[in-house]
């Protein structure tokens, strides 16, 4: 399908991009992958800045470590971006999106971030609605960093405004997709809610955050959205809804003795150290038994009963306290709050750097875990960037849910 409907590299690098940022890019894995493949086994001199930088975006997102020499030749004879490229915002844009797939030691990828959102921010000023709407969402959003489905909402709900020849087949396959994988949601997110209403967790534990919706789709649907992940969406969605009231007994509730209690219970994982504890902790500890025992039943028919125990290792962890890192810095450091925050930002760009080195091939784990992976990191953007929007709801993360959850697209 792919390889009939288009005829030059750029064509193809632009319907493998609108498939992916309109949703249905897990339809055509091993079509996207023939073609990036075969991209990158030739030489291909692409000039223009748009194009060059798509293809390098495109490639780096499969996993291909291509070189950012690629965009030396967008330099001047000073060693700095060419002032005529001010003037092509496509291409900025398209050059500032590339630069969030860097990896350590690029410097020329840094240098073009700082000259990309420099232009690009002074230039929403004197741009057509579109596309001052499409450059602010992505000073907003950076796409490696979005979460897929809120991105892909974003993208089908502007893709006719941008494209001078829209797709319209591949625009009403991807609307109908979206309103399918929606549908698939819903449904999940209903047996959840009954699950968690047999739970009565508003009333046996009324100091917690009840976020539910919140925690599916935060840490289930953003991380696995594709219909056959539907075990991993529900199960992940319980497991991170004991945590969250769990985090809430440490942070605010309990006594350091119950906490004590609590933690011990934890390490010996077993039925009969509920006995000790204070009934609210029995709610909790229960139901915690209950999920990993559900878990275990069906790894053991699926004969994956090994990851149990990864799963109950990761769970230990999160039991302990963390107190907010920003005070951590300032305390160690003697720093203020500003200096601390100038630095862990610092630090979460190089974190950047990491995952986007590690998902380029040859890879140390298998591609689809690391995109598990790089989901996660999404979600922490795109959720804690301004506030913590999982305690506050009611900021971007309830539109987010709304549009993502609630409204299909419009056919």
């Amino acid at each position: 399908m792919l390889t009939a409907s288009v005829e030059n590299v750029s064509q193809k690098l632009n319907l493998i991009d609108d498939i992916q940022r309109l949703g249905v890019s897990y339809h055509f894995g091993n079509e996207i992958e023939e073609i990036l493949q075969k991209i990158h086994e030739s030489s291909y001199d692409l000039d223009d800045l748009c194009t060059g930088a798509l293809c390098f975006r495109l490639l780096r997102q499969q996993g291909y470590n291509v070189s950012c020499d690629i965009f030396n030749k967008f330099k001047d004879g000073d060693g700095k971006f060419k002032e005529s490229l001010v003037d092509d915002v496509v291409g900025l844009l398209s050059l500032y999106e590339a630069t969030h797939l860097r990896i350590h030691g690029e410097e020329i990828l840094d240098e073009a971030l700082t000259f990309t959102t420099t232009h690009l921010e002074s230039a929403t000023c004197r741009l057509s609605p579109p596309l001052v709407k499409t450059v602010t969402h992505a000073l907003n959003q950076q796409l490696r960093k979005g979460l897929p489905r809120v991105e892909a909402r974003y993208y089908l709900s502007v893709y006719q405004e941008l494209r001078e020849s829209p797709n319209e087949t591949l625009l009403t396959f991807a609307k109908l997709d979206f309103n399918r994988l929606q549908r698939v949601h819903q449904k999940e997110l209903g047996e959840i809610t009954r699950w968690w209403k047999d739970l009565d967790v508003p009333n046996k534990l009324p100091f917690v955050r009840d976020r539910l919706v919140e925690v599916y789709f935060c840490w289930s649907l953003s991380v696995y959205f594709q219909p056959q992940y539907s075990f991993a969406r529900r199960t992940l969605c319980k497991v991170t809804a004991i945590i969250s009231i769990i985090d809430d007994v440490y942070d605010a509730y309990g006594t350091d003795e119950e906490l004590e209690l609590f933690t011990g219970a934890i390490e010996r994982w077993d039925v009969s150290a509920m006995d000790q504890l204070p009934e609210y902790m029995k709610v909790c500890y229960q139901v915690l038994l209950d999920i990993y025992s559900e878990i275990h039943e069906k790894l053991a028919h699926e004969g994956k009963l090994y990851r149990i125990h990864h799963a109950r290792e990761a769970f230990e962890q999160e039991k302990e306290h963390f107190v907010s890192a920003v005070n951590c810095y300032m305390k160690k450091y003697g720093a203020t709050e500003e200096e601390a925050i100038i630095e862990l930002r610092k630090q979460v760009n190089n974190a950047w750097k990491d995952i986007n080195e590690a998902c380029l091939h040859p890879t140390a784990v298998p591609m689809p875990l690391l995109i598990r992976i790089l989901n996660f990191a999404r979600v922490m953007d795109v959720v804690y960037k301004c506030e913590d929007g999982y305690t506050n709801a009611e900021g971007g993360l309830k539109d987010f849910i709304v549009s993502t959850l609630v409204e299909p697209v419009a056919l």
